[in-house]
């Protein structure tokens, strides 16, 4: 008898690939949409508490507004606890306040930022992370991502003045295995992982024998278990046409 592969296992979603969503403390999103409330008004909010969300990178921040209602959201650098933060159109730009992007300047640094008005907030949401707000026009706002792509979304999309919370964090080193062990089991990936070829022929069907053994390329709709070895690469060659992003 064999033994089942690793992406074989993975597929299985046994409680070793099992996200521990019990662990965390809270969804990090803005407070429910209302365009005519975000346009219409400013509300002050309070920052409650900042804390720590297993698995997560960045601090989080709780905040309450004077309307009672409760917002859990990425923290930007600079935040602090009974900090005053405004939620609208007319909030001054300053560090942790929520606009539309359509009424940010140019050349501001956000994060949090929403892919579409309302969804809570899609990019720029890990630790040190930041989008710049390049332009607007006819009720689109382009951006720069923190992977250096530019894209285009509505201007009633929100963003959170600033950058994220905890930068540096990937500069320090594990250290050692337990570091690595504990972050495997808040994040439900597995650790630690073994190469095919280091197995015994029983296990992998790139294990056995004391030669690297080349396998065959499998092609990329091959299901798991066949899914092995060289595959197939998405595209080769230089991308031709376009804009090249620098």
């Amino acid at each position: 008898m064999g033994k089942r592969l690793l992406v074989q296992r993975r597929g299985r979603g046994s409680s070793t690939f099992r996200n521990p969503g019990w662990k965390h403390e809270a969804p990090a999103r803005y407070r429910p949409l209302n365009l005519e409330e975000l346009y219409a008004k400013t509300i002050a909010g309070t920052v409650v508490e900042l804390f720590h969300d297993p698995g997560r990178g960045c601090p989080l921040a709780r905040v309450k507004f004077e309307d009672g209602v409760e917002m859990v959201t990425v923290a930007p650098e600079g935040l602090a606890v009974g900090q005053k933060v405004y939620y609208g159109a007319g909030a001054p730009i300053s560090v942790g306040n929520v606009l539309p992007l359509g009424k940010i300047p140019e050349g501001t640094l956000v994060c949090n930022v929403e892919g579409r008005p309302g969804d809570g907030g899609k990019f720029a949401r890990a630790s040190g992370t930041y989008a710049v707000v390049l332009a607007h026009r006819d009720g689109k706002t382009l951006l720069q991502l923190p992977s250096r792509k530019v894209k285009e979304v509505s201007s009633h999309c929100r963003a959170t003045i600033g950058i994220v919370a905890g930068g540096g964090r990937v500069e320090k080193p594990m250290l050692k295995a337990g570091k690595m062990y504990h972050l495997s089991k808040a994040k439900s990936f597995k650790y630690p992982t073994v190469r095919g070829k280091a197995m015994g022929a029983y296990a992998h069907p790139a294990g056995g024998g004391h030669h690297p053994k080349g396998l065959t390329p499998v092609p990329r709709t091959a299901p798991p278990g066949q899914k092995v070895g060289h595959i197939a690469p998405r595209r080769t060659g230089r991308k031709r046409g376009g804009t090249q992003q620098k």
